[in-house]
């Protein structure tokens, strides 16, 4: 549906509900995607999400699968939508671990950006990241995030307390990074 250089954001199928579950109970990608703290979820919850989501209906939802080599890798979403103000909060998840660390989220990033901008006409898409998530933080500074605020020893994760970060781009400065 959107392609960047290396991943296509796609809707989300019935049939990724599976992965995608596996990657939402996988530890270590929940750690490292910085997300709430890591807690089972059972696909029935996960499909009757997918269910609740399908039944009402609309154009408004942006939750993507991130799709790379033919397979889903993980996914990627725009919420906290503010039509007012035109703003939007981003997610990201990389679940298969094959693809960390090789510009597959970054890329995801970038095009889920340029997806806000571009197509929903967005001002401003901001992010929370814990500040131990190095990696993230790389992708997000390359897609023209600016660290916009901090809360010190927000988040307790994995045995210690860690920042919050919150970091925003607005619509002038993401068209300065973009070719």
């Amino acid at each position: 549906m959107f392609k960047g250089e290396k991943v296509t954001l796609r809707p989300v199928r019935r049939e990724d509900l599976p992965l995608l579950n596996a990657f939402n109970n996988d530890v270590e990608v929940e750690l490292a995607s910085g997300g709430d703290p890591p807690m089972p979820q059972p696909l029935p919850m996960l499909e009757a999400e997918y269910e609740q989501q399908w039944a009402k209906g609309g154009r408004d939802n942006a939750s993507f699968v991130i799709e790379a080599d033919g397979k889903c890798i993980g996914g990627c979403a725009l919420f906290d939508m503010d039509h007012t103000a035109h703003t939007a909060q981003l997610g990201i998840i990389i679940g298969d671990k094959e693809y960390w660390g090789r510009g597959y989220g970054r890329d995801a990033v970038r095009t889920l950006v340029h997806y806000a901008f571009r197509y929903r006409n967005f001002r401003r898409v901001w992010l929370r990241v814990h500040a131990n998530n190095e990696r993230g933080m790389r992708a997000y500074r390359a897609a023209g995030f600016v660290e916009e605020g901090r809360l010190r020893q927000h988040v307790y994760s994995d045995g210690s307390y860690d920042d919050m970060v919150y970091m925003g781009v607005l619509r002038e400065e993401w068209e300065v990074h973009t070719p």
